[in-house]
């Protein structure tokens, strides 16, 4: 995938010193797999309850792919999560510190 360019401007703050914030796909991702990791199961136990393949499941967690409103549904589901609840998760700002560490 190519760069994002920011358009500066005098009201956009300045990048982090570490560089850019991660996506949302990777933010989510990652959450996915600590909560995975959390409870010891393995991609192909999580892939198969969610409906999905253990590559596709990899790449969500990776961040590579940018799941559906529905994919996203199934896989929190298939880890007892709602989506919501990985939202907040995703969002909280150890999560983005964890993120922009890796």
């Amino acid at each position: 995938m190519g760069d994002i360019l920011r358009f500066p401007g005098p009201d956009r703050a300045p990048e982090p010193e570490h560089g850019p914030e991660p996506l949302w796909r990777e933010l989510v991702g990652r959450e996915l797999h600590r909560e995975r990791r959390r409870r010891g199961e393995r991609l192909v136990d999580v892939a198969g309850r969610a409906g999905v393949s253990v590559q596709y499941l990899s790449e969500v967690e990776r961040g590579l792919k940018d799941p559906s409103s529905e994919m996203l549904h199934a896989i929190a589901g298939a880890l007892d999560l709602s989506v919501r609840r990985l939202a907040v998760r995703a969002g909280r700002p150890d999560a983005l510190a964890l993120a922009l560490a890796a």
